[in-house]
């Protein structure tokens, strides 16, 4: 249980620090890039053994982890994309709406048990997922044009989700999960460094100490939502398709009452239905633990 309260923790940290972005004018890109280094360099020291850098590529799930740090950057601008061309709240509930593809994934891969009360449970939180996420009373308005968008973003988050339950499972041994998080990570700090050199070589880069700060602040919870994550996957309180619906609609209630407590948001009587519809299959899910 305490990973996986640790994992919601450090979640909305994330969505706390990205709130702080808008409030200073940090850079988001030029952040996201020292935070993958500043996570990949907490992996690093939270690792126990003697890492040598020939010998990393010799892990079974090295070369997988090259393939997530590059699809951490995309989906990142992917998002960026989709905010800009149709809002924050479709990036939101396409984001966490992505949790199907895990869940399904548990269900059809790792034959997870799927009775009625978490069935019911799972449906109700993706419900709940939409109705908390989207703070207009309109709903969401998406151009057909820039429907690609969003849906590339379900598409890559859930594949993330999925495939670090799968490298975790398959390849990753307890004591290397830091080791395995760290590289993902600096993979995707190489690449952000490629996008960040393009820029100064088209001239549109620009250094700033406070986007330094903010990939610090944002780099230290990042590394552990990962870390605590699979932590919660290795545990024997939910099955992976209980865990990652219970971490990511957990995630939206806490965030929800951080932006109320701390940034001042209100909420649409649609908020608090989603609110209590996601308490309420939180609460379905574990009850068909303890049944």
């Amino acid at each position: 249980m305490i990973y996986l309260l640790l994992s919601i923790l450090a979640s909305t940290l994330i969505f706390v620090v990205f709130k702080l972005f808008s409030k200073f004018k940090i850079n988001t890109l030029h952040a996201i890039v020292v935070n993958y280094f500043v996570a990949c360099a907490s992996g690093i020291i939270a690792y126990n053994g003697t890492i040598t850098s020939t010998e990393i590529p010799k892990y079974d799930w090295f070369y997988y982890t090259l393939g997530l740090g590059a699809l951490f950057i995309l989906v990142f601008n992917l998002m960026a994309i989709t905010t800009q061309r149709s809002g924050l709240s479709v990036v939101s509930v396409a984001t966490k709406m992505s949790v199907v593809i895990p869940v399904v994934f548990g269900l059809l891969y790792y034959k997870d048990s799927l009775g009625i009360y978490k069935a019911i449970g799972i449906l109700l939180a993706l419900i709940a997922v939409y109705l908390a996420s989207v703070k207009k009373k309109d709903g969401l308005k998406i151009k057909p044009k820039n429907l690609i968008f969003p849906v590339l973003v379900f598409l890559g988050s859930g594949i993330i989700d999925t495939s670090i339950k799968y490298l975790e499972d398959s390849f990753v041994a307890e004591a290397d999960v830091p080791l395995f998080s760290a590289t993902i990570f600096f993979t995707a700090f190489t690449l952000g460094v490629l996008v960040l050199l393009v820029q100064k070589l088209r001239g549109k880069f620009q250094f700033e100490w406070k986007n330094i700060l903010g990939g610090i602040a944002l780099g230290i919870p990042n590394y552990f939502s990962i870390y605590f994550v699979v932590k919660a996957l290795r545990s024997d309180l939910f099955e992976s398709s209980g865990i990652f619906t219970v971490n990511n609609v957990a995630i939206v209630i806490l965030s929800t009452f951080v932006g109320i407590l701390f940034f001042k948001e209100r909420l649409l009587p649609k908020n608090w239905l989603g609110i209590g519809l996601a308490v309420l299959g939180i609460f379905l899910i574990a009850l068909e633990k303890l049944l």
